[in-house]
This record gives structure tokens, C-alpha cells and sequence, in this order.
């Protein structure tokens, strides 16, 4: 388990509220939000809109190397974690 501020620091993230945000819906289960995008809010049920099946696409696709990248970053840390001990 780590802190918050440990979480901050590792990922780079300067805004604590917004990860506790993020946090909370992840433990309940609203993953769909954190798919919209920035400044993009929309109602449950109702994703943004996209022009075309390839800016869906696109953007589907800008979410996963996301995803990556945190994971990647995450791994590091824990892997300097355990050295440390």
C-alpha cells in the first residue's frame, strides 16, 4: 500500500484532490469516467461524442498508452521501493 503522496510524486501528478477523485471511482466501480476527457463531462450512460469511428478509435487508443505509461511508472517505483528495504 502507498500513500498519496507517494503515488503523487512517483506519477508526477501535481493535484492531490483530483487523484483522490480518480481513487474514489475506482473503488466504486465508475471506471467509464475516467475515460471522458479532460474538461469533458458527461452524464452515466452517455459517452462523448465522436466525428468519426476513427476519432473514437483514436481516442480509445490515447486511453490505453495512458494507462501504459502509469503502469510503467508504477512498476518502476516499486521496483526502487523494494530496494530500499
Amino acid at each position: 500500500m502507498f500513500t498519496i503522496k507517494q503515488v503523487l510524486e512517483g506519477l508526477n501528478i501535481r493535484n492531490h484532490s483530483q487523484l483522490k477523485t480518480w481513487m474514489k471511482w475506482y473503488r466504486n466501480g465508475e471506471l467509464h469516467r475516467l475515460e471522458q476527457p479532460v474538461g469533458k463531462q458527461y452524464t452515466f450512460g452517455k459517452g462523448p461524442e465522436y466525428e468519426s469511428e476513427t476519432a473514437k478509435l483514436q481516442a480509445e487508443n490515447r486511453y490505453l498508452k495512458q494507462q501504459i505509461e502509469v503502469l510503467k511508472k508504477y512498476a518502476e517505483l516499486e521496483r526502487k521501493w523494494s530496494q530500499k528495504l
